[in-house]
């Protein structure tokens, strides 16, 4: 670790406490996808009077780009932090626990905006020593489709810069540790809507309807062997039927059933294959039982590709760093999730790690789960290992 790197880290402890407090006031504060009217302007006064070039509501909503040119020649990097909640009611009992009734940062999102804001504050303070630029993406909309990163992309948010750094923090993972993987990390996403359309009739003569819910429960069952006869082994594909609508009356046949699911795929391959098969399958179910049907199917976020290089990068920069919180750096298998980070990794060499937030020992519950908890130990970790390496790659002239 350079003097710069030392700095950096010395800068980053003294500001802990006021990392926590900025968490705890978002915490307290969350707003829903697309509404983050206040998040997006609390965030712009941070840094309104410090030494950088802010861009507002940006790709069409609430985004931020915050801009710091170095005083010296040399490569570009975007680092990215989202900042929406989830329609949750919050049920932890903290003593800044969610003032919004039914909306809850449930996933760490108020920690990585927190971590964020610091670090990027603080690389304001050294930016004279800086070889090159750095651009910080502070992204609103992660959790709904289509996602709050597609049209920051779009609206060229990375124009001009060749890489970008991103993290989670987990729960599933203990405090102190990093994890981070190379190539395919998180699933891509696809949503469906299926309506099936038949003839209604009384339970007594079935011979005059033709029977939607008999026609969905085999098309439930039959689209499930689409991944244990359609897909390669060691390639992961999940499809759920989330909800099963064909409620009515006990001696009534139903004229229609809807149907709404999610799939899930680690490669792009995997998600063309089961579209095919899934659209194949429905169509036989339906013409085998006279039925018709309307179908929504939707691709999202697409599966979030690591680039190799970088990726090793941030590994080496965090080993060579020695920090006295981080206990390990390992990698971790591929992760079920999605994340519309995936859209920063599609156009640009990307990296997107993660930073336990669970003491080892402790009870901790799942991401979007209403006593969803992280360790705020983790927030000072998540600053210092992105910090770190963002130094690391401007002085080494990128990767």
């Amino acid at each position: 670790m350079n003097d710069l790197q030392k700095e950096l880290q010395k800068r980053l402890k003294s500001k802990e406490k006021k990392m926590i407090e900025i968490r705890r006031y978002l915490h307290e504060h969350p707003e829903l996808s697309f509404q983050e009217k206040k998040t997006s302007q609390y965030i712009v006064n941070f840094y309104t009077g410090k030494d950088c070039k802010i861009h507002t509501n940006f790709g069409g909503g609430y985004g931020i780009l915050i801009d710091i040119d170095g005083g010296k020649p040399g490569p570009s990097l975007a680092l990215r932090a989202d900042f929406d909640a989830l329609p949750i009611q919050e049920e932890t009992n903290l003593s800044f626990a969610s003032k919004n009734p039914g909306v809850m940062h449930a996933c760490g999102h108020d920690g990585h905006t927190a971590y964020m804001l610091i670090l990027g504050e603080t690389l304001i303070e050294l930016k004279d020593q800086l070889p090159g630029k750095i651009r910080i993406i502070h992204q609103p909309a992660e959790e709904t489709p289509p996602g709050g990163a597609l049209g920051m992309v779009k609206a060229g948010c990375l124009d001009g810069y060749d890489h970008v750094l991103g993290a989670h923090l987990m729960t599933t993972i203990n405090l102190g540790e990093v994890a981070y993987r190379e190539g395919e990390t998180m699933s891509g996403r696809t949503n469906f809507k299926l309506v099936m359309h038949g003839k209604s009739g009384h339970g007594s003569m079935p011979q005059d309807a033709n029977d939607t819910i008999v026609a969905a429960a085999q098309f439930v069952t039959a689209v499930q062997t689409i991944v244990s006869r359609r897909i390669n082994p060691f390639d992961m594909a999940v499809i759920t039927i989330g909800s099963f609508d064909g409620k009515g009356s006990a001696n009534v046949i139903k004229d229609q059933v809807e149907l709404v699911g999610d799939i899930r795929v680690m490669t792009e391959h995997s998600r063309k294959v089961i579209e095919t098969e899934f659209k194949r399958i429905l169509a036989g179910i339906c013409e085998a039982y006279n039925i018709d049907y309307e179908l929504e199917y939707i691709h999202d976020y697409p599966v979030l590709v690591n680039d190799p290089q970088l990726t090793r990068l941030v590994v080496e920069a965090t080993q060579n760093a020695a920090f006295d919180d981080v206990t390990s750096i390992t990698e971790t298998p591929p992760v079920a999730a999605s994340e519309d980070f995936a859209y920063y990794a599609q156009e640009k060499p990307s990296c997107f790690f993660f930073i336990g937030c669970t003491k080892k020992g402790d009870d901790f519950y799942p991401h979007h789960h209403p006593k969803f908890m992280v360790n705020e130990d983790a927030l000072l970790i998540a600053s210092e290992v992105m910090g770190n390496a963002t130094l690391e790659y401007l002085l080494k002239g990128g990767c």
